[in-house]
C-alpha cells in the first residue's frame, strides 16, 4: 500500500525534461574532461621543459630562472589592472542602477555590453599608437618629481612601452566585464530593503551602503575574480603595448618591463623547436594552474559570503 502511495505522489518526468536533464549533465561532464584534457596535455607535454638547461631556457639559466619573472610580471600587470578598473566598474555600475535617469542607463548599459566584445587587437592597437604617447608626459612628471619611489624611478620610454600603459589597457579591457556583472548584482537587490534603508531616513548613499554592498558583496568578489582570469590571460594586447624583459621589477615606467608568461608564448613560439617548445608549455602549465587557483580562491569566497549575504 505504501509502495502504491508513493507511485502516486512521485512526479512523472516528462520526455522534455528528461532531455533537458541529459544535455545539462552532458554539457557538465564535457566541461570537467575537457579542462582534464587540456591539464593533461599541458602536463605531458611540458613535463620536459621543467627540467631542461639553460640551452632552452635563454636568457635565464634554467626553468625557475624563466618562469619566475613571467610569473611575476603576470600577476603585477594583472594586479594592477584590477586595482584601476575595479573601483571605477562599481561606480559606473552603481550609476547605471540607481544614480541614472531610465533612458541613460539603459544606453549606458548597452554601451558596458558593447565594450565587452571589442576584441582584444583593437585594444591593443589603441593602446600603442593613441594611449601610450598620451601617458609619456604623465609618466615623465612622475620620474621628475616623486621618482625617489621606485614605481616611477624610469627612465621613462617615448614609445611610453611600459607595465604602467599595460595596466591601463587590461583596466579598460576588463572593466565591461566587470561593470556588466556588478551591474545586475545591484539591480537584483531587493527593492524591500531600499525602502525600508530610506523609510529610516538615510540618504541615496548611505542606503546602498547599508543594502546594496551586502547584498552584492559576492557578486563584486565574483566579478572581480573574473576579470582577473581575463587579465592574466591576456595575449595580443600586452604584446603589442609591453617592451617586455625577463627581470623581476616594480618600475612600472622603466624601459624594461616583466614580460607576462601569455606574451611570452606569443612571442616566442613561431621560433621554438624542440625543447624549447616543451618549456613554452611548461608555463603554459604554470598558467592554468594560476588561473585555476584565483577562480577556486573566488569560489571559496563567495560561498563563504553568502551566509551572510543581505539575501538571505
Amino acid at each position: 500500500m505504501a509502495d502504491s502511495s508513493n507511485e502516486l505522489t512521485r512526479p512523472v518526468k516528462r520526455l522534455g525534461d528528461r532531455i533537458f536533464s541529459g544535455t545539462a549533465l552532458g554539457a557538465g561532464v564535457l566541461i570537467l574532461v575537457t579542462l582534464a584534457g587540456v591539464g593533461l596535455f599541458l602536463t605531458i607535454e611540458g613535463l620536459p621543459g621543467f627540467t631542461a638547461d639553460s640551452s632552452a631556457t635563454q636568457p635565464a639559466d634554467n626553468f625557475v630562472g624563466l618562469a619566475g619573472p613571467l610569473v611575476f610580471g603576470t600577476v603585477l600587470s594583472a594586479t594592477l589592472a584590477l586595482m584601476l578598473a575595479v573601483p571605477l566598474a562599481v561606480g559606473v555600475a552603481l550609476f547605471i542602477s540607481h544614480y541614472a535617469p531610465r533612458r541613460l542607463s539603459q544606453g549606458l548599459g548597452y554601451l558596458v555590453d558593447l565594450l565587452a566584445a571589442v576584441p582584444s587587437v583593437v585594444y591593443g592597437l589603441w593602446g600603442i599608437i593613441f594611449l601610450a604617447p598620451k601617458l609619456v608626459p604623465i609618466y615623465r612628471w612622475l620620474e621628475n618629481n616623486v621618482g625617489w619611489i621606485p614605481f616611477f624611478s624610469g627612465p621613462t620610454l617615448a614609445s611610453g612601452r611600459n607595465m604602467a600603459t599595460v595596466a591601463v589597457v587590461l583596466a579598460v579591457m576588463i572593466l565591461p566585464i566587470i561593470t556588466a556583472i556588478c551591474r545586475e548584482i545591484f539591480l537584483q537587490t531587493p527593492t524591500l530593503h531600499e525602502e525600508a534603508a530610506l523609510a529610516l531616513g538615510a540618504t541615496r548613499w548611505e542606503m546602498i551602503r547599508m543594502a546594496v554592498f551586502p547584498y552584492g558583496r559576492s557578486g563584486i568578489v565574483s566579478a572581480a575574480m573574473l576579470g582577473l582570469g581575463r587579465a592574466l590571460g591576456e595575449t595580443l594586447a600586452v604584446t603589442l603595448v609591453l617592451s617586455p624583459a625577463i627581470l623581476y621589477s616594480f618600475n612600472f615606467i622603466g624601459a624594461q618591463n616583466p614580460s607576462t608568461i601569455a606574451s611570452n608564448i606569443a612571442l616566442q613560439f613561431p621560433e621554438a623547436s624542440g625543447l624549447e617548445v616543451s618549456v613554452l608549455i611548461a608555463t603554459g602549465l604554470v598558467l592554468f594552474l594560476i588561473t585555476f587557483v584565483v577562480n577556486f580562491a573566488a569560489r571559496a569566497v563567495v560561498n563563504r559570503r553568502s551566509e551572510f549575504s543581505g539575501a538571505n
